[in-house]
């Protein structure tokens, strides 16, 4: 009575076990099942009790040894162990054979047959899934172990349609030898790198570089890293790490060549568009593609585009090309020269005024000199947008402040007023509203009802990247037409009245955040300092 009572026990234990195998751990469509380590353990246990093996046997389910097959079967494609803490690459190390089942077939119906049985053949990196029978001129076909049951028997689909080819369903056994060339980047970089630690396999292609970003636990094993990413992508010839973060006035960042030639000047594509650029001296992030043509999408031929921060050109060039009045500026040189060379390269050098320099000068120099002549042609039957993009993350916010009373003039219609994509970084709990709250701040006036905020992209855990877009309010963009001295210092009492209580606001908020920044902000938004990439200025 006892003895049933365990076996009943045992068996709901397997159960459990195996469903959880099936769910987590078992993706093919194999008919074999594998145990879990601690069914194992289980095994072990119970085999001691007496008609154990009796009981399994009667109900079909596998052996001991059956069991230690499957396990090992869970490894069948990992690189030889002999690998592990490899820091120096070296291919022949990853040599292993193993044991595959095959199938003999005639090579007038090889073709045929493969279309039929592609779900059971084997698949891997450089390897023919036909070879010559060494024994005659028949074929080999190799299957994939996962997929074929554990006596090496066929299903009944798989063996009805080898009676349609006339063909032995007879399954054999062949030592097939996996090189290097043979494994995926993650399994070589699993296979090395120490048990339960992260493997990096990703990265970031421009043109024919590869852009990683290792973890402090991978540097021992960079360059091995490096090449692999390398040799298992083609058109790849160099491979590179960032070793610093964004922090300097040109928003470069320091890299280190991992591995291959360590040539920096590179070509890519992005949006139907060809750039080319020296990738250590400039800023580019193919992550922001879609933000690219989402903004672009927004405009239409006739539109007139203000390039704040432009780079070597993603926003400014596709601008262009939609037969948009494009100014473009960036204050890094390296960035300037190839900008120009993009637009030369692309054939819209004819539609872009290019500048080089500090993003202030240039809202304050040739965007209001832009604005204050296209503003007054601007009619109701002439629609052309205006839009001002601002992307430099960490400190276009900052900026806002120049659109405060700008223009001289009579406020224009709302409709034809500029829009602002600025963007922004937030590891606020909500970074719409953080962003807005900013924005407000430098503006000097709400937003409420007046933008909205579009999520680009997580940079980091609790970091996102923003896009705040808005027309500039009238109030904001006009300087006021005040004929009395009184009228004058009350509205810019008010004005600082909204700034000081919009910034209580946000610090009742930001309990949390760190001090560091904030009263560079305060003085910035009260017009005591201005902030430009070449420091903060105090205005007298």
């Amino acid at each position: 009575m006892r003895l049933r009572r365990e076996h009943r026990i045992l068996w709901r234990l397997y159960g459990y076990s195996a469903r959880l195998l099936k769910t987590k751990l078992f993706r093919t469509a194999a008919s074999n099942t594998s145990f879990p380590e601690v069914w194992l353990l289980l095994v072990q246990y119970f085999e001691r009790l007496p008609g154990f093996f009796w009981v399994v046997q009667r109900n079909s389910f596998f052996t001991m040894p059956e069991i230690l097959e499957n396990k090992a079967d869970l490894e069948l494609y990992s690189p030889h162990p002999e690998v592990r803490g490899m820091t120096t690459l070296d291919r022949a190390a990853f040599k292993r054979t193993i044991v595959v089942p095959v199938l003999k077939v005639k090579k007038e119906v090889i073709n045929k047959l493969l279309k039929s049985l592609k779900h059971i053949t084997l698949h891997r990196p450089g390897l023919k899934r036909v070879i010559d029978d060494p024994k005659d001129e028949d074929r080999l076909v190799l299957l994939d172990p996962h997929k074929i049951s554990a006596e090496y028997s066929l299903g009944e689909s798989e063996q009805e349609i080898l009676k349609q080819f006339n063909i032995d369903p007879q399954v054999s056994k062949y030592n097939l030898e996996l090189t290097y060339d043979n494994f995926k980047t993650e399994e070589i970089l699993r296979a090395v790198l120490p048990v339960g630690q992260d493997v990096t396999s990703g990265f970031t292609r421009i043109g024919h570089i590869a852009h990683l970003n290792l973890r402090d636990h991978q540097l021992p094993y960079k360059h091995l890293i490096g090449q692999v990413i390398i040799d298992k992508n083609p058109g790849i010839t160099c491979s590179v790490n960032k070793i610093n973060i964004i922090d300097n006035t040109y928003r470069n960042f320091q890299m280190e060549v991992l591995a291959g030639e360590a040539n920096m000047i590179t070509k890519t594509r992005e949006n139907n568009i060809t750039y080319e650029f020296d990738f250590s001296k400039v800023y580019w992030n193919s992550r922001l593609s879609t933000e690219h043509g989402r903004i672009i999408e927004l405009l239409k031929p006739g539109d007139v585009l203000f390039d704040v921060f432009a780079g070597v050109g993603p926003f400014a060039i596709p601008a262009a090309k939609k037969k948009c009045s494009v100014f473009a500026n960036d204050l890094n040189p390296e960035s300037y020269k190839w900008l120009l060379h993009n637009c030369k390269l692309n054939k819209v050098d004819k539609n872009i005024k290019n500048f080089n320099m500090d993003g202030r000068d240039f809202l304050l120099g040739p965007v209001k000199e832009e604005l204050t002549k296209e503003l007054p042609l601007l009619t109701k039957e002439r629609k052309n947008t205006l839009h001002i993009v601002m992307n430099l993350p960490a400190l276009a916010i900052k900026f806002l402040d120049v659109f405060k009373h700008l223009l001289d003039g009579k406020p224009c219609s709302t409709d034809l007023l500029p829009t602002v994509h600025c963007y922004s970084f937030s590891k606020h709990d909500s970074p719409a509203k953080d962003v807005q709250e900013w924005a407000e701040v430098f503006l000097g006036t709400s937003l409420e009802g007046r933008c909205s905020t579009h999520l680009v992209r997580s940079v980091a855990p609790n970091k996102e990247m923003m896009c705040i877009s808005f027309q500039i309010p009238a109030e904001v963009l006009f300087k006021k037409q005040c004929t009395h001295e009184g009228k004058l210092k009350s509205s810019a009492g008010n004005f600082r009245v909204f700034q000081l209580y919009t910034l209580s606001q946000i610090i009742l908020e930001k309990k949390k955040t760190a001090f560091d920044g904030f009263k560079t902000r305060i003085l910035s938004a009260m017009g005591l300092i201005r902030v430009s990439f070449s420091g903060v200025i105090p205005i007298c």
